[in-house]
């Protein structure tokens, strides 16, 4: 029988298959069409220290093997989530759920986290310093090496649970950025998040998007999201998380012989509410055909 047990910054997990922060809100609403529980884990709706509405409509386009959003980090706020969300989660999910935190200065990354890091359920704190949604935070955190290091040094000093940092292919060099991140401490790295595009409607004449540019994911992002794992692989020691594209458990293991420890699933869940869970069902089978017993012991051996 086939292992799909893998190991995420100290924490086992029964496979390596988590849906993405912004693909699966608290849980709720998948927790109703299957039980949760069969996820590695997953990764929660992006939370800032205050409510957001997000930006304005249309937020959403499509696009040849993809979309784009510019849903801009709607949220109900760190102390909702502490107060709600979690004790709702925690009724349908029995395992570590990983939060994700966004920001619009180091000041905000660090409250939000110290308050998350206190939360029983919360096993890992994904660190979001690179969202093209938002303007004045976000990415203008993740695409310079200097102030990327400035927000894990903050984050770090007031948790105590693994801090994985979430990265922009945005970049002209996503292994410095990786690097920086290393050097003050982080305990992974996920990558990548959206890539910026846009969409023009040709009726009006006018972008669609209601802020012009959105992130870009879906399968089109395999191939770079793949070569961005690689590269980064190859910068540091702490485990990358591997996202981009992937719709197939042949996707996952592609993620994990470029170097992913864990694989999240990303546009995939809006397509299709159960693309994680058939994802996990397909693993073992997948990786009998490629004579995989232990799917820990191909981390990184396409190098």
């Amino acid at each position: 029988m086939v292992n799909t047990k893998i190991t995420l910054c100290g924490i086992e997990i029964d496979n390596p298959v988590i849906p993405a922060s912004g693909t699966f809100g608290y849980g709720q609403e998948f927790a109703e069409l299957y039980d949760i529980n069969i996820l590695g884990t997953f990764s929660f709706k992006g939370t800032t220290k205050d409510p957001r509405f997000g930006n304005p409509t249309p937020r959403i386009a499509e696009t040849a093997s993809g979309m784009l959003n510019c849903v801009g980090l709607q949220n109900p706020g760190v102390e909702h989530v502490i107060s709600h969300e979690l004790p709702e989660l925690k009724k349908i999910f029995n395992k570590p759920v990983m939060a994700n935190v966004s920001g619009f200065s180091v000041e905000d990354y660090a409250y939000t986290c110290e308050l998350l890091d206190k939360e029983e359920q919360v096993g890992w704190l994904e660190v979001n310093i690179s969202c093209p949604n938002v303007h004045g935070g976000g990415m203008s955190f993740g695409t310079c090496p200097k102030n990327a290091a400035e927000v894990v040094k903050a984050v770090k000093a007031v948790t105590t649970k693994p801090v994985i940092i979430k990265l922009t292919p945005n970049v002209t060099d996503i292994a410095e950025i990786a690097r920086a991140v290393e050097s003050e401490g982080a305990d992974g790295v996920s990558l990548i998040n959206t890539l910026s595009g846009m969409r023009i409607n040709l009726k009006n004449k006018k972008p669609i998007l209601s802020i012009t540019t959105g992130g870009l994911s879906g399968p089109c992002t395999f191939p770079v999201a793949l070569r961005c794992v690689w590269q980064v692989y190859n910068a540091v020691k702490i485990p990358i998380v591997g996202m981009g594209g992937v719709t197939t458990a042949e996707d996952v293991i592609e993620m994990m012989l470029a170097g992913a420890t864990a694989v999240q699933v990303g546009a995939a869940n809006l397509v299709d509410p159960f693309a994680s869970k058939k994802i996990i069902e397909a693993l073992p089978e997948a990786m009998t055909k490629y004579g995989i017993n232990n799917l820990s012991d191909i981390i990184g051996g396409a190098h």
